[in-house]
């Protein structure tokens, strides 16, 4: 066995021979089935029947990004489950939401952040935002055939740009078609309405406050039209996931925090059922 791939104590050669900075190339060149798009999946007859999450919003404020989730996972006509989490941080100063096969979507993130945190280790430094939203990219087109078989994942990811000073957004398609979204975006099958919602109510100067009552207003919307999402759960106690990327970092708001919006928010529509509403000029 030659020197430089000879292992010493319990780590596997592997580990000791100089290679990419990206963690899915050194799976792919030495457990290439540990990915998720090189499983094989057994015949099936038609679409395979799994947990599936929605919807996930996003809105930019001056200095920074909210990033929100609901709650609810479905699988066809049935709640499948009621808490399920749909954002997590990717690194400090960017997080995932995930949208589609639950599954799938949850193995997608925990590789990503492994994805950023070797290249960190690997090279001494950050990947820049946009490398992050394009390594995301890769793994998504890496999922095509189980996408093309239903099983489909469209996270939105959002960050601070430490380098631009500033929130970003970026959304894709099931191909990893990559789009950056300015001011607003939504993913998930309530996103029609969760969109037409912060379409009417999103500003530039939105403070952060006003930022994370906005993503939650809108989740509440597409709750309202999409059976799929579900809205603020007060006598479960269970609410949406807000969170919060500034210069700081990452930080996802507590649960007092996020009940305290949300009771808000359903105090208020009991005056105005259909939510409030913009500006006439």
């Amino acid at each position: 066995m030659e020197a430089n791939t000879r292992s010493t104590g319990r780590l596997p050669a592997a580990f000791l021979t100089p290679g990419s900075s990206s963690f899915m190339d050194f799976l792919a060149e030495h457990q290439p089935e540990l990915l998720p798009g090189n499983r094989q999946l057994p015949p099936t007859q038609g679409v395979i029947e799994a947990p599936h999450g929605t919807t996930i919003v996003a809105a930019t404020f001056p200095g920074g990004v909210v990033l929100a989730g609901d709650r609810r996972a479905t699988m066809g006509n049935v709640i499948a489950q009621r808490d399920i989490e749909k954002v997590f941080p990717a690194d400090e100063y960017s997080a995932v939401g995930i949208a589609g096969t639950a599954g799938l979507a949850v193995e997608m993130v925990r590789l990503f952040q492994l994805e950023l945190e070797h290249f960190e280790k690997v090279e001494g430094a950050q990947l820049s935002l946009e490398g992050k939203a394009n390594r995301l990219s890769t793994m998504i087109r890496s999922n095509l055939g189980m996408a093309m078989q239903g099983l489909a994942v469209v996270p939105l990811f959002a960050g601070y740009d430490v380098d631009r000073a500033k929130g970003r957004i970026f959304s894709y398609d099931v191909t990893g078609g990559r789009s950056e979204e300015q001011g607003y975006a939504a993913t998930g099958s309530g996103s029609i309405f969760a969109r037409g919602a912060m379409k009417k109510l999103f500003r530039a100067d939105l403070t952060e406050a006003e930022a994370t009552t906005l993503v939650v207003q809108a989740l509440y919307d597409a709750a309202d039209d999409d059976s799929a999402t579900g809205g603020p759960d007060v006598a479960r106690r269970i609410y949406p996931i807000v969170t919060v990327i500034t210069e700081d970092g990452f930080r996802r708001l507590g649960d007092d925090e996020s009940s305290e919006i949300a009771r808000s928010i359903l105090e208020r529509r009991l005056e105005q059922p259909d939510g409030p509403r913009a500006a006439l000029l």
